[in-house]
């Protein structure tokens, strides 16, 4: 029997790719044969290659539009219109019947040559408002679905919906106790697990090291500091783990955890939410983003399933006193999260983008 073949891509960040993730294996189990584009050099390129070495991946030239002065500015299109060139010879030759993309600049030529293409483009957009690389996108794509029922006022209203949130079934399939083994913690003490995205935080990391003497008396530390940014003199510390980035063990690691610190990623923390998980949320500054993890971030606040502190104002004193308020309101966020919607399961988003192949 012949398959049917989808085109996957998204990237820059692992939160561009955790919702592919999430469905490959339902694709699988329907046999699709999966393609997925991405960069040469971004995150998307390690993640899909290790967790599915067998899925054919197509590395394509990728630029990325800044909305400041540089003089990247300049040579970045032609990368752009080389990665367009590049995406119209693969979907050429693979020929799929939809293309589902998760945003990122490496996405924006891939849904350009899907629209040339006459193949299907479904998008997601995860963030209370698109980002810059979906804004260019949407015009070319045949439907947008958007997490928050918010994001609907920012898209055209023709071929929008609100799909919801989507979680990796793995991530219910964790184990608290051997995430408590990964780090060999005991389990006598309550567990916080600090994330501070795929690039990590210095302003996290800085503000967790500086009070772990204060955090290790009543709890043991997951760390997840970043690529390049462990610290070797706290390494063999006891009640306390730091790995750079994690993939396969994070199920585990979010079991053995009682309290999150994180960024405010929508996948993330939408993750946190399903696993009743309470958070205390540092968003990315307007100064350093567009401003889209302070959206979620307070919306989060606003329906009582997170407390947020700014990064303006992360002190060795603010953190450590948000982390013994989040303690204290723990059990009321839990119960506002049981009253929330559950998210869509991996077989109920594919379901809805395959409805749209050809």
């Amino acid at each position: 029997m012949k398959k049917n073949t989808i085109v996957l891509t998204g990237g820059g960040t692992a939160g561009h790719v955790s919702l592919n993730q999430a469905i490959i294996p339902t694709l699988e189990k329907e046999n699709y044969d999966i393609h997925y584009i991405g960069s040469k050099e971004g995150i998307e390129n390690e993640i899909i290659r290790d967790a599915f070495p067998h899925i054919q991946y197509h590395a394509i030239s990728s630029g990325k539009l800044r909305r400041y002065a540089s003089i990247k500015n300049f040579t970045d299109p032609i990368r752009v219109a080389r990665g367009l060139l590049q995406s119209l010879v693969i979907l050429k030759k693979v020929k799929p019947s939809v293309i589902f993309s998760k945003g990122g600049f490496v996405s924006v030529p891939v849904v350009i040559a899907g629209k040339l293409s006459n193949i299907p483009v479904v998008i997601h957009e995860s963030d209370v408002s698109p980002g810059l690389a979906n804004k260019i996108a949407i015009p070319f794509a045949h439907h947008i679905f958007s997490i928050f029922p918010e994001t609907l006022k920012h898209l055209p209203k023709e071929k929008s919906s609100c799909s919801g949130s989507i979680i990796r079934s793995q991530l219910f399939e964790g184990n608290k106790q051997a995430g408590l083994q990964k780090c060999d913690f005991s389990g006598f003490k309550p567990v916080i697990l600090i994330m501070g995205g795929s690039q990590g935080s210095s302003v996290i990391n800085d503000a967790i090291r500086n009070n772990l003497p204060h955090l290790l008396m009543s709890y043991d530390v997951i760390h997840l500091c970043g690529k390049g940014k462990k610290d070797s003199a706290l390494e063999g510390t006891k009640g306390y783990k730091q790995f750079e980035y994690v993939t396969d063990e994070l199920p585990d690691l979010l079991h053995a955890s009682d309290l999150i610190i994180s960024r405010a990623g929508s996948n993330s923390i939408f993750e946190f939410m399903a696993l009743k998980k309470p958070m205390l949320l540092i968003p990315l500054s307007k100064q350093k983003s567009r401003g889209d993890q302070i959206l979620n971030a307070n919306l989060f606040k606003k329906n009582e399933w997170a407390l947020v502190l700014e990064e303006e104002d992360v002190t060795t004193e603010s953190l450590l006193a948000s982390i013994s308020q989040l303690a204290t309101q723990a059990p009321h966020l839990k119960a506002k999260m049981d009253e929330a919607e559950m998210p869509k399961t991996p077989e109920e988003m594919v379901n809805i983008i395959t409805s749209y192949s050809v």
